[in-house]
């Protein structure tokens, strides 16, 4: 009697591994050039905040409040409000371009490998929201900005993670990067549904006239605009801002808009110019030409309008953390994130066959889900969405994002840190037996 065969077992999932060379390649790229612009936004943070509370303050804020722009088409706006209607529109292009990115050619194509990072994104973003509202439960008005501690600043993170984690594996930093993209979709979708004011139905409609012809010759002429960088300018650059303008003025915040012209950018090189494999595709070529402005301008000019806060001293700072606004911020960032994305993934690994790279510990997820509280960018505009820019929730939620962040980096830098160095140690240690190794044995045994 012959014995049935045992069923094979599937392998286990590796949850955050090392994904394929080339996107590897390419995240290391984004990573290198996220950090200066990391620096940058901090840099600018800084200026505008000791700017903000010195004797010359009223000349921070006339500048910032400083107005200009066409009326007729809701266009005269503050600076502020061009720095996070208008540049942001640049940052929130890249995001598009990057979403775009990784679910047609990146490693979140395959369900297996964006899985868990898409779970841990949502948890990291549910998490603190709740958090939030729990503490601001009682107050309807605070109770708008549940959304603040929701977002991840990529920038930021990648700057402390540069200076602290040389030495981290590489799957560590995908993850984050690509926790960071899906929790960027998260709040765009979120801007986009829940902080949007008076809808007009005529500006959006005619916002798709622009945008159609946009995508048509972005996706036509792709051989051509990867080739002609001034072609692009001149000709896809005033498309995208007459798609920008209609859907600012239909009530729809404006950097959906910059999402909608990523979207519409072709991943793939077309069959004309070889195909998938023949280079990267037009997608990649705008996100190589549009990181620096992203990063080094826009991103840095909305932190320097957005960041600048007249705490009042020790007296006005002492009643900024204390108010529930910012209490609700600090803990859902400190500690809902971590929670959220640490729970996650440790929730799927008990459910599914997937686990940890083999390449570092739960220690380390644990620590980069720290990193990922630093919640900067998108969290200082939903802040300005929920309360008005200059009231005082709306400080208030600033001082709270602002203490979060340096929290979140010093907490995830004393865990990483720690980390950095027992893996520094594991790499040196293998280099000197491998170095052993390689002495001949005639000098092994004349040791000997």
């Amino acid at each position: 009697m012959n014995a049935t065969p045992p069923t094979p077992v599937p392998p286990r999932l590796s949850v955050f591994g090392h994904g394929s060379y080339a996107e590897s390649l390419r995240i290391g790229e984004i990573l290198r050039k996220e950090t200066v612009g990391g620096a940058l936004l901090v840099a600018a943070a800084v200026i505008a905040l000791i700017w903000a509370n010195s004797p010359a303050s009223e000349s921070y804020f006339a500048l910032r409040d400083f107005k200009f722009g066409y009326a007729p088409w809701h266009l005269e706006l503050s600076l502020g409000a061009w720095a996070a209607d208008g540049l942001l529109a640049i940052f929130f292009f890249l995001v598009g371009l990057e979403l775009k990115r990784e679910f047609v050619a990146g490693d979140l194509r395959q369900l297996s490998k964006s899985v868990v990072p898409v779970a841990a994104a949502v948890g990291g973003v549910a998490v603190p929201a709740l958090i939030y509202a729990a503490v601001n439960l009682a107050g309807t008005e605070t109770l708008r900005g549940w959304a603040i501690p929701t977002a991840t600043d990529i920038a930021f993170a990648v700057a402390v993670l540069a200076i602290i984690g040389s030495h981290l594996p590489s799957a560590l930093r995908i993850f984050l990067l690509t926790l960071a993209v899906v929790d960027d979709l998260l709040a765009i979708s979120i801007i986009a549904v829940f902080y949007t004011s008076e809808l007009q139905p005529l500006p959006l409609l005619l916002a798709l006239l622009p945008l159609g012809l946009y995508t048509f010759l972005a996706q036509k002429y792709r051989r051509f605009f990867g080739r002609h960088a001034v072609a692009a300018w001149l000709i896809l650059l005033p498309l995208g801002a007459a798609t920008w303008a209609l859907v600012h003025a239909s009530g729809i915040h404006a950097t959906v808009a910059g999402v909608l012209l990523g979207f519409a950018i072709p991943v793939l090189r077309s069959k004309a110019s070889g195909g998938p494999d023949a280079g990267p595709g037009l997608a990649e070529i705008f996100e190589h030409r549009s990181r620096p402005i992203s990063a080094g301008i826009a991103v840095p000019l909305f932190a320097f309008f957005s960041a600048g806060v007249a705490v009042g001293g020790w007296e006005g700072l002492g009643s900024a953390l204390t108010d529930p606004v910012a209490v609700g911020i600090i803990l859902a960032l400190v500690l809902g994130k971590p929670a959220g994305i640490l729970g996650t993934t440790w929730l799927i690994t008990k459910a599914t066959r997937a686990r940890l790279d083999g390449s570092f510990k739960w220690i380390d997820v644990f620590g980069v889900s720290i990193l990922a509280g630093i919640g900067f960018t998108v969290s200082l505009l939903v802040a300005e969405l929920s309360f008005g820019q200059g009231s005082v929730h709306d400080d208030h939620a600033k001082v709270g994002i602002l203490a979060a962040s340096l929290l979140a980096a010093l907490l995830a830098a004393a865990v990483l840190r720690t980390r950095n160095r027992q893996y520094r140690q594991a790499e040196d240690d293998e280099k000197v037996d491998s170095d052993h190794d390689g002495i001949p044995d005639v000098y092994q045994q004349d040791r000997g």
